[in-house]
């Protein structure tokens, strides 16, 4: 993803905040929020997933765990089909990430998994009926029908 798309920003007690378009509030700017901003304008933007199939850092419980994913974009029949988590531009996409999110894919159960830190992203997958998952090259665009 080598877009960068414009956020409304402001300073309040020297500390920055972005307007997430999505949740209708201002949320601290960190360098996670970032990437989770970006990310979601790419997938709205760039490759067409309507803004009202974008669910943005929901709670979910695993294991009896209050968890949040980051991002997940819904088909038009309401089911899961992207899982996105995003780390900051420091951190590495690791085992470790990839273990967060297969959590979140056991209980939401989506077509595709993104992982991504802002400089690099990785789209895997899934085939539910051979549980079966491939790395590919780029997220899917919106097909609408």
């Amino acid at each position: 993803m080598d877009n960068s798309f414009s956020l409304k920003t402001k300073v309040v007690n020297s500390k920055e905040y972005l307007f997430d378009e999505l949740r209708k509030k201002w949320i601290l700017s960190t360098a996670e929020e970032l990437v989770r901003q970006q990310f979601w304008k790419y997938l709205n933007l760039i490759k067409k997933y309507p803004k009202s199939l974008i669910a943005i850092e929901k709670k979910i419980v695993i294991n009896g765990l209050n968890k949040r994913f980051d991002l997940l974009v819904f088909d038009k029949l309401g089911k899961p089909h992207i899982i996105i988590e995003c780390k900051s531009p420091k951190v590495k996409i690791d085992q470790k990430t990839l273990d967060q999110v297969l959590s979140y894919q056991n209980k939401l159960v989506a077509n595709f998994i993104v992982l991504t830190n802002g400089l690099k992203s990785y789209c895997i997958e899934i085939d539910l009926e051979l549980r079966k998952a491939s790395y590919i090259k780029e997220i899917p665009e919106h097909s609408i029908g």
